[in-house]
């Protein structure tokens, strides 16, 4: 019996992911940047912003060594993003943050 991945190909489309095998239907690159303008929403406003989100805000742009892509930056500091949506109740950027997470990091 061949591999699943090889009976796979016949099988009809499913609309399920598998990071495991394929990355197929996986908009990695996409969601990782709808979850930096999420991030930016915030930090960007003074009054949310403090030393770290600063230096994230630096790290993005390559301002501290080569810039680093979006999904690498995110997967770095999952738990302060996690930490930042919760603490303004952002519901919409939580629920894509566990998307990037359980899909693409």
């Amino acid at each position: 019996m061949p591999c699943s991945c090889k009976q796979k190909k016949n099988a009809p489309a499913v609309a399920t992911t598998d990071r495991y095998v394929t990355f197929d239907g996986i908009d990695c690159d996409g969601n990782a940047r709808l979850l930096m303008s999420y991030i930016r929403k915030h930090i960007d406003l003074p009054e949310k912003t403090n030393k770290f989100w600063e230096y994230f805000k630096q790290k993005a742009v390559g301002g501290n060594g080569p810039k680093p892509d979006d999904l690498f930056l995110i997967h770095s500091n999952l738990n302060q993003i996690r930490e930042l949506f919760e603490l303004y109740q952002d519901d919409e950027a939580l629920a894509l943050l566990d998307i990037v997470e359980i899909e693409c990091c």
